[in-house]
């Protein structure tokens, strides 16, 4: 059974990068959501991929929603422009303003805290605290060393298979929305011991 997406919450670099790719795909994807009426939530400045996702989305037509720390914003790098600004206290407040708004997340490439905010939905999955996919748009190959370091950690016993699982990766955008539209969560919960890894 499919899952009726109808917010997003988008995790990516604050800097475009050293490949004009990544861009590219930020644009294509703000205005792919926003030609299937998916509303964006996303870190809320004008800068980097976040501002190219948020300004292709807009100039489509789109619903974009920032949420920014105080902190930031006061550093004038908030989009001024934007359907809707949420401003919070902390890092981890718009974190979770941001995935408490969504129906999941698609993380492009970024850095240090792109990957933060990956990783605690992720865990947050894990722990079975919520059920929405997260999905990895895996711009030019990006991310196949993290990829291939997740499938290492299920080899060493460290991961469960299951749990691999919830991450969900493509470089086509329809694709990667198909599979967070059937996304199952894992029924296990996380703590486990020996003998069911």
């Amino acid at each position: 059974m499919e899952t009726n997406i109808k917010s997003l919450a988008i995790f990516c670099g604050s800097s475009v990068g050293k490949d004009e790719q990544y861009c590219k795909e930020a644009q294509n994807l703000g205005v792919y959501l926003a030609q299937q009426e998916i509303a964006i939530i996303y870190g809320g400045a004008r800068v980097g991929l976040m501002g190219a996702i948020a300004d292709a989305a807009l100039n489509a037509g789109g619903e974009v929603i920032g949420v920014i720390p105080s902190f930031i914003k006061h550093k004038e790098i908030a989009h001024e422009n934007l359907t809707k600004l949420i401003e919070v206290k902390s890092m981890h407040e718009r974190k979770m303003t941001m995935f408490d708004q969504s129906d999941g997340a698609i993380i492009l490439p970024g850095g240090f805290g792109t990957l933060d905010e990956m990783f605690e939905l992720l865990t947050w999955g894990q722990l079975g605290l919520h059920a929405k996919p997260v999905g990895i748009l895996n711009v030019g190959g990006f991310y196949d060393l993290l990829i291939s370091f997740f499938n290492n950690m299920v080899k060493q016993n460290l991961l469960r298979q299951s749990n691999r699982d919830m991450v969900l990766v493509s470089q086509e955008i329809p694709d990667l929305l198909d599979k967070m539209k059937i996304y199952q969560p894992p029924v296990k919960a996380k703590w486990i011991n020996a003998e069911q890894v």
